[in-house]
């Protein structure tokens, strides 16, 4: 008779398990999400100052923190300087010759012209000697020798003269264009990376963690400021294959917020299979080992009623 009582207070408990866990059946928990955003550095320098705090919310264009970047300091300086040289270049090639080395080149071209008209007469005076047979062979050379470098002298000054009087070719003063051009151009790129000492927020965001401290090295591309765009919390759920044929894109649907109690709508956003190894929100899911397993982002429908919610909450489906 004992044995029997036991064995019908067993299958009551049983049935009485199998009943509380009914109406939670078709209801799928899981957790509540914000949009994810980071700021990093261009180039690496020591951190000098950070003007936000952990918690805080900034706007797109606040400053948050502030590099010494000595090396790009040096850099601009080379720049400028080699800029200084390039253009100063351009300018000479444009110009041609000044004044002064006009008058420079207009008195060799007399002191040279005098010489070659002396070594021309000596020459002509040698060679009527030597016809006569009253200079040696070795004197007449010596002679000829001197007027053939006086000549060749005196053809390049001209040739030098008349080259500054037409003025620069065309093609020096373009290399020296494009000289300049190359050294702006370095100079632009270090101001641009002197710029990039400040790191300025690129949108809205509700910062979460600062990774470094004043006088630690920021490195170019690590994530110094890590938070959530304001505004951006969805819900993510994962159903089961048996399950899923009661949602569909576009459903509107209920949650209810398991730590403040809180009723939303949503709609929802998308369903896709979840790999084997990827992340299963709902604590329990009733599933078989065969089921595929799908997720579910709801969008909620007044987004103001969610810009507290804490991000990875526990929401249900119903």
């Amino acid at each position: 008779m004992k044995i029997a009582t036991s064995i019908l207070l067993i299958s009551s408990l049983a049935l009485a398990s199998c009943s509380s866990k009914k109406p939670n059946s078709d209801r799928f928990e899981g957790k509540a999400k914000k949009d994810v955003v980071s700021f990093a550095p261009k180039v690496t320098g020591r951190i000098l100052n950070i003007y936000v705090k952990e918690g805080q919310t900034v706007k797109k264009g606040d400053t948050l923190a502030l590099l010494d970047v000595p090396e790009v300091s040096a850099k601009i300086a080379q720049a400028q300087g080699a800029v200084n040289a390039a253009t100063a270049q351009e300018q000479m090639a444009r110009n041609g010759a000044t004044a002064d080395q006009l008058k420079q080149l207009q008195a060799k071209y007399k002191g040279l012209k005098e010489q070659y008209e002396f070594a021309r007469k000596s020459y002509e005076r040698a060679t009527n000697m030597f016809n006569d047979s009253l200079m040696s062979p070795q004197s007449y050379d010596e002679v000829y020798a001197k007027y053939q470098g006086a000549k060749a002298q005196y053809d390049a000054v001209i040739a030098e003269l008349d080259d500054v009087k037409r003025g620069t070719r065309v093609e020096k003063v373009n290399m020296a264009a494009g000289q300049a051009s190359q050294a702006k151009g370095a100079l632009q790129e270090a101001n641009v990376a002197y710029s990039e000492r400040y790191i300025i927020a690129t949108n809205d965001m509700d910062i979460e963690t600062i990774s470094l401290n004043p006088g630690e090295l920021a490195t170019a591309g690590f994530a110094l400021f890590n938070g959530y765009i304001p505004g951006s919390t969805w819900f993510r759920f994962t159903v089961p294959e048996s399950k899923i044929a009661g949602y569909k894109k576009g459903q509107d649907v209920k949650m209810k917020v398991l730590y403040n109690n809180e009723e939303l709508d949503g709609t929802i956003a998308y369903i896709k299979q979840l790999t084997r190894y990827a992340d299963i929100t709902t604590a329990f899911p009733d599933y078989q080992p065969q089921d595929a397993i799908y997720e579910i982002k709801v969008q909620p429908k007044d987004a103001g009623r969610t810009k507290d919610i804490l991000v990875n909450a526990s929401v249900i489906l119903k």
